[in-house]
């Protein structure tokens, strides 16, 4: 893959992730929402967390409505960003977020596996992504 395309997923992936960082603890203002979370998203953006839901857009963007300012010491570490494949439609990653603090987990203290689909347009535009536990000290989070 080449470096520009791999520089342009982690750019994307990590200035999400700060964007989630500052709505939870509520140094965004509200008002940040449509423009710093919405416009990165294709219309039918799909989101499948660890649990197994299934969120539409609007679904997403309806609970972060409600849970802005609610985790004041929320943080996102990203790791090992990986481009998997590339076409002239899409760009097809993995990457590793570990949080603290987080409220929507059964643990706080957690990680998944995160697989993203985006357009392949410049923004890069999330399509769907598919997020899975990853094991924390040995065990296997629920």
């Amino acid at each position: 893959m080449s470096l520009a395309v791999n520089n342009m997923v982690r750019a994307e992936v990590e200035s999400l992730h700060r964007f989630f960082e500052g709505w939870f603890s509520g140094a965004l203002p509200r008002d940040e929402l449509e423009s710093e979370f919405l416009c990165r998203f294709d219309p039918g953006f799909v989101l499948i967390p660890p649990t197994g839901g299934v969120l539409t857009l609007e679904e997403l963007a309806a609970s972060l409505l409600v849970s802005h300012g609610t985790r004041p010491d929320f943080g996102i570490s990203i790791r090992n960003v990986e481009v998997r494949s590339v076409s002239a439609g899409h760009v097809l990653a993995n990457y590793e977020e570990w949080q603290q603090d987080g409220l929507a987990s059964a643990r706080c203290q957690n990680a998944r596996i995160t697989t993203v689909l985006f357009q392949n347009v410049e923004p890069l535009r999330w399509v769907h992504v598919h997020e899975t536990w990853k094991p924390v000290d040995g065990a296997v989070q629920s």
